[in-house]
């Protein structure tokens, strides 16, 4: 079921095609929301139990308070991610909140 529009946030994922833009409703997951869309570089194999990297993303500075930090598990997971840098996050881990509206997030060309 689609969210109404008015609870439906709007994300962006700059992949190495460009940017796209996705929908998603609050309570759900960054990697859900990617996921739904079939968006592609998001492989996300264990389906976010935060027990691979395969749903990695960088978040746009801008945007990393409102995301928030990695947990100590997350960050475990984050050393086998590729190009992981001081943006990076699992998008397993981001749970979406009203807040995050218009949230954009890089995908890496390529997932571990």
């Amino acid at each position: 079921m689609t969210p109404p529009a008015a609870l439906a946030l709007r994300l962006t994922f700059v992949t190495p095609d460009g940017p796209r833009a996705v929908t998603a409703r609050p309570g759900t997951t960054l990697m859900e929301a990617a996921r739904d869309a079939g968006l592609p570089g998001i492989v996300a194999e264990c389906g976010g139990a935060c027990v691979c990297a395969t749903c990695h993303v960088h978040v746009a500075p801008e945007w990393q308070a409102v995301t928030g930090t990695p947990s100590a598990t997350e960050a475990e997971m984050l050393d086998f991610a590729v190009d992981a840098d001081e943006t990076s996050r699992l998008s397993c881990q981001i749970r979406l909140t009203a807040r995050m509206d218009g949230l954009t997030v890089r995908v890496p060309e390529r997932q571990a």
